[in-house]
């Protein structure tokens, strides 16, 4: 059995002010060619599916036409479940109707969902979709009041697909968590206020791969003998680079070739770019001077500037040379006050910024009632943005 493991597009991001939307169309079209001459069994999107719970129109006109070659062009059935950032209603709409047509969409949390069953010249492969469920939302689902973070929630996914397992029958997991060991980087959304909303490995025992979303790095767990190729849980990684933090990762995606006894190898298979997201260093003018021979000069680009003086325009005469530049950092002259954050501000809670700005403006931090209610409130507001 062949799969095709990807996740956490984010169709519809905007970074620095730029959409992505025309970067993530063409990395998308190469993706489309790769499960054209691949030729998986199936296609496993591991959520975060749109960057925003209510996505812009065009981030909805592009997934469908991805859908529909891959599904009625290709082929290929597709499994997609819903991620933190998307709107579980909205994205599984026309579910039942969808999925006669071989796309499952798992948006809101099920414990009776059944699987997607596929059969190769080994026999079958049963394919559960857990898409991302807060714990209360999940408490609701599977009616068990025990469950008080998203390790239970998950476990108690897990659980339900696994007694809806056909006996001696290989099995896959496609999940939406932060799971313990996992590396993060700073695009990716926090998925719990006031803790770590991180998951065991151990929930995914018993499923012979596991294809996750929510991590933007490409990275194997579970420390298989055989190697990273060989681990069962796989994140795949984000479709491009959605943070200046992530300018040394690969994208890719996973090309998964499972045997009859359910062993899986994995090949990371890389995804290029329209531009790429990078880093250059230096003093200005040194910068500008070596443009000219730079042939990616249309990449994003952040710039560290290690100027010491004054500089006029710095950023227009960047846009001269990398028209696409999007940053500056001059590391020299940056401050350390307390309401100065570092990296992306996506990847910082809203209530450490609010925090930071409450001190460094009247000199005295939250008291603990305050922050209390400060994270009841975001909370709530979260929340209610989700479900939307």
């Amino acid at each position: 059995m062949r799969f095709l493991h990807t996740a956490d597009w984010h169709l519809g991001r905007v970074y620095h002010g730029v959409s992505l939307l025309e970067d993530q169309a063409h990395v998308l079209r190469g993706f489309i060619r790769i499960a054209a001459e691949a030729r998986p069994d199936a296609i496993l999107i591991a959520g975060d599916i749109y960057d925003r719970s209510v996505p812009p129109a065009e981030a909805v006109r592009l997934l469908d036409l991805v859908l529909t070659e891959l599904v009625l062009g290709l082929k290929i059935p597709v499994v997609m479940i819903a991620g933190n950032h998307d709107g579980p209603d909205r994205l599984g709409f026309g579910s039942g109707l969808l999925t006669r047509a071989g796309l499952v969409v798992r948006g809101p949390v099920d414990a009776g969902a059944p699987p997607l069953i596929l059969r190769d010249a080994h026999g079958e492969v049963a394919v559960h979709a857990l898409p991302y469920g807060e714990p209360a939302v999940v408490r609701g689902a599977c009616g068990d009041e025990n469950i008080a973070d998203h390790h239970a929630a998950l476990a108690a996914q897990a659980r339900a697909a696994r007694a809806a397992q056909p006996a001696g029958m290989r099995s896959v997991a496609v999940a939406h968590a932060f799971v313990r060991g996992g590396s993060e980087s700073e695009s990716e959304r926090p998925l719990s206020v006031g803790g770590s909303g991180s998951v065991g490995a151990e929930v995914f025992d018993g499923f012979d791969y596991v294809a996750l979303g929510h991590l933007h790095r490409p990275q194997a767990l579970g420390g298989a003998a055989e190697g990273a190729g060989a681990a069962r849980i796989q994140y795949s990684g984000s479709l491009l680079k959605y943070s200046f933090a992530e300018a040394g990762h690969v994208k890719s995606a996973n090309l998964v070739d499972m045997d009859a006894a359910g062993r899986c190898t994995v090949q990371r298979l890389p995804l290029v770019p329209r531009r790429d997201l990078r880093i250059v260093e230096g003093e200005l003018d040194a910068l500008l001077a070596a443009a000219a021979a730079d042939p990616a000069r249309d990449d994003y680009i952040l710039a560290r500037l290690t100027d010491r003086g004054a500089l006029l325009d710095a950023m227009g005469k960047l846009r001269t040379a990398y028209p696409n530049a999007l940053a500056i950092e001059r590391p020299d002259m940056a401050g350390d006050g307390p309401g100065r954050a570092a990296g992306d501000h996506r990847r910082i809670r809203m209530q450490d910024l609010f925090a930071g700005f409450h001190e460094e403006t009247t000199g005295l931090p939250l008291e603990p009632a305050a922050t209390a209610a400060l994270e009841r409130i975001i909370g709530r507001l979260e929340r209610e943005e989700r479900h939307a």
